[in-house]
């Protein structure tokens, strides 16, 4: 046990199996995946007692008719035990406060019968305690962390500190209102959370659609509209191709063939029919009219991994909306068009085209090394850099590009994007000087945003600490006073065993020979 702490005199320390009359498990059962309707017969999954409550619509339809068995059915006041499931979660333990529906125990949920019912809310308390979640995971076996097993030999051996039965009591009454206090903490700073994200949400919907700079259109008249920024981002656009080709026919010693320029790839045209209307000033465009280039990575890079070398940028580098390359790999980069095409510079965007961060878009502040994009993440090279700022805002919103983006992408077990779907997103552009406004304005309530945020993650990161101390206390004999008139546990202790010899001596064969034949 990791707590070696000595314990109040009338204290002892025992073993789960010192606690228990015995441990039942369920089976495995033939079942269709959705809850039981009234009338129809659950089995338990997992998940039912991962949250801290047990969650009988957790549970699965049992299609074994014939297998059924009413003792299996969870009961309010049922100790319940998950001995498998992730590194965090096996162990998990709830006590039933309800049981409405008629569910049976599963292979992986067992039930604890108690010596002294009595003693349940004190065991729950410790297996969700460090020193209690420690011991379980130490325990635990199985090669993989997504699923971890601990048999009832192991959970038996989980050492307790024991109080006595009346010091139990008061210290599971002063936890449960110590504890609910802080519940309660929490709760309120995961809901300033949420409005957080909400609020966030809010005002970039309201800077992409020009809400927020309402008031400043009417002070100033830019010299330049939205409409007159795109048309120069689309000029700039083919003289930047005509070179690139001008230069390939140098390259290649050749003349330029005849209406060479005719070949120029048009970009998409913005479709607005299901758009609202823009603020006077702004147009639509497609992210393909202001891109230079929209790319990707190919499949063909695993010959190129390596363990050092160009940082190869993945889909999980942009999870946050923005690069994190603490976690990266590396790649020795192929001498090809592969490797021109898909090379990273300062003010790209990277937009990740599948899987579970689908949509999720991150810009180069930066100028990197060398850095390849994969498969799973679109490059785009930008026409005009200073629109980049408004570009990023948008594509992180719900209300905007984000959100043309999830309508887009197919796939139910792993979404993805083509990069026609990208290119197609419509983006609201203003003129140059009222994107540099909106920015400016964004970043500032951003900025305080991300404030409140850091205070509420330290908040909830003290609440955590804070409970664990209260239990630490709780569970070294620090939290209520000892009452010197208490039974003491080396009594309750004698009482249990010789209350267990009773029992097995008493015990019948024939239930035995009944269990064996079920």
């Amino acid at each position: 046990m990791s707590g070696v702490a000595r314990l109040p005199a009338a204290w002892a320390r025992a073993n789960v199996s010192d606690l228990l009359s015995g441990i039942e498990t369920g089976k495995s059962f033939k079942c269709d995946e959705r809850p039981p309707e009234v009338g129809e017969i659950g089995v338990v999954k997992i998940s039912a007692v991962s949250w801290g409550e047990y969650r009988e619509q957790e549970s699965k339809t049992c299609l074994d008719a014939k297998r059924v068995c009413a003792s299996l059915f969870i009961q309010p006041g049922d100790f319940l035990f998950s001995r498998a499931n992730t590194q965090e979660l096996v162990g998990a333990c709830v006590i039933a406060r309800h049981a409405k529906l008629n569910v049976m125990l599963s292979d992986k949920i067992l039930r604890f019968r108690f010596a002294d019912d009595a003693m349940k809310p004190w065991l729950l308390r410790f297996l969700r305690s460090a020193d209690g979640r420690a011991q379980i995971e130490s325990l635990a076996s199985g090669n993989q962390d997504s699923m971890r097993n601990i048999g009832q030999a192991r959970i038996g051996q989980i050492e307790v500190p024991l109080p006595p039965r009346a010091e139990q009591t008061r210290i599971v009454a002063k936890l449960e209102e110590l504890l609910a206090d802080l519940h309660a903490g929490v709760a309120e700073l995961k809901a300033a959370q949420k409005k957080l994200g909400q609020y966030r949400q809010s005002l970039l919907k309201a800077a992409v659609e020009g809400a927020l700079t309402a008031e400043w259109r009417t002070q100033h008249t830019p010299t330049e509209t939205g409409a007159q920024l795109l048309q120069r981002i689309l000029t700039e656009r083919r003289a930047r191709w005509e070179a690139e080709q001008l230069a390939k026919f140098a390259e290649q010693g050749k003349p330029p063939p005849k209406d060479w320029q005719k070949k120029y790839p048009e970009p998409v045209q913005p479709e607005t029919t299901e758009f609202k209307q823009l603020p006077a000033g702004w147009v639509w465009a497609t992210l393909d009219q202001l891109a230079e280039i929209i790319t990707s990575g190919s499949r063909g890079w695993a010959d190129y991994y390596s363990d050092s070398g160009a940082t190869f940028i993945r889909s999980q580098n942009i999870n946050k909306d923005w690069l994190d390359l603490s976690d990266i790999a590396f790649v020795r980069p192929p001498v090809s068009a592969e490797g021109a095409r898909t090379r990273v510079q300062q003010y790209d965007f990277l937009l990740t085209i599948t899987g579970a961060n689908v949509g999720k878009a991150a810009r180069v502040e930066i100028e990197l090394d060398e850095a390849y994009v994969s498969q799973h993440v679109a490059l785009i090279r930008l026409v005009e850099t200073d629109i980049s700022a408004l570009l990023h805002l948008f594509l992180t919103t719900e209300a905007g590009g984000r959100g043309q983006l999830n309508k887009e992408a197919y796939g139910a077990g792993k979404p993805g994007l083509n990069l026609q779907q990208v290119a197609a997103v419509l983006v609201p552009l203003a003129s140059a000087l009222e994107i540099r406004e909106l920015y400016r304005v964004v970043a500032i309530q951003l900025e305080i945003a991300k404030n409140e945020e850091l205070a509420i993650a330290r908040a909830l990161k003290q609440s955590t600490a804070q409970r664990q101390n209260i239990l630490r206390a709780a569970f070294a004999g620090q939290l209520v006073p000892q009452d010197p008139n208490d039974e003491p546990t080396s009594a309750l202790l004698a009482r249990i065993r010789a209350e267990q010899a009773v029992r097995e001596a008493t015990k019948k064969p024939r239930n035995r020979i009944a269990r064996d034949a079920a």
